[in-house]
C-alpha cells in the first residue's frame, strides 16, 4: 500500500507546486489531498463496477474533473480537511482544483508494462506496484487486500 501512497504523493507535490499553500497549513493539506484520494480510489474500488470506473479514469477514457472518483476525492478532502481549516474562499478554491490536477496526474503515469500491446487492468497494477513484474492475479490480490484493509 506505501508503493500507492508514495505514487499519489508524487502527483500531489506535482500539482501543488504552482499553488501559494500557507507554510503552517502545507503539511496538513498536502497529506490530506493524498489520504483523500487513496480514500477515494479505495471507496470506489470496493463498489461495484469500481474497478472500471478507476480504470477509465487512469487509462484517460473519463473526464478527470467529472469522474465520480474525482468527485469523491474531492469531496473527502474538502469535509476531512478543508471545512476545520477557515481559509478564505479563494484559497480554499485554489486547493480544491488540485484534486482534479493530482487525480490526471496519476493516469500520466501508465503505460503498457506488460508487453501486451495495449494498456490494460494488468498494467495498471504494474504501475501501481511499481513496475515489478506479477502476475494480474497476484497484483489485484496485493492491491485489493491492501484496499479492503484500509
Amino acid at each position: 500500500m506505501s508503493q500507492i501512497s508514495d505514487l499519489i504523493m508524487k502527483q500531489v507535490m506535482a500539482s501543488a507546486g504552482n499553488v501559494q499553500i500557507p507554510a503552517n497549513i502545507k503539511n496538513t493539506v498536502l497529506n490530506g489531498l493524498g489520504d483523500s484520494i487513496l480514500g477515494s480510489l479505495t471507496q470506489t474500488a470496493t463498489k461495484a463496477g469500481g474497478i472500471d470506473a478507476i480504470t477509465d479514469l487512469l487509462k484517460g477514457k473519463a473526464d478527470v474533473a467529472k469522474s465520480p472518483v474525482t468527485q469523491l476525492a474531492g469531496n473527502l478532502f474538502t469535509s476531512n480537511v478543508l471545512n476545520g481549516m477557515n481559509l478564505d474562499k479563494s484559497l480554499a478554491s485554489s486547493l480544491t482544483g488540485l484534486v482534479p490536477l493530482a487525480m490526471g496526474g496519476l493516469g500520466n503515469i501508465l503505460k503498457d508494462m506488460d508487453g501486451d500491446g495495449d494498456v490494460d487492468l494488468n498494467d495498471i497494477l504494474l504501475a501501481l506496484k511499481g513496475g515489478k513484474s506479477a502476475g494480474i492475479l497476484g497484483a489485484a490480490a496485493n492491491i485489493l487486500g491492501g484496499f479492503l484493509k484500509k
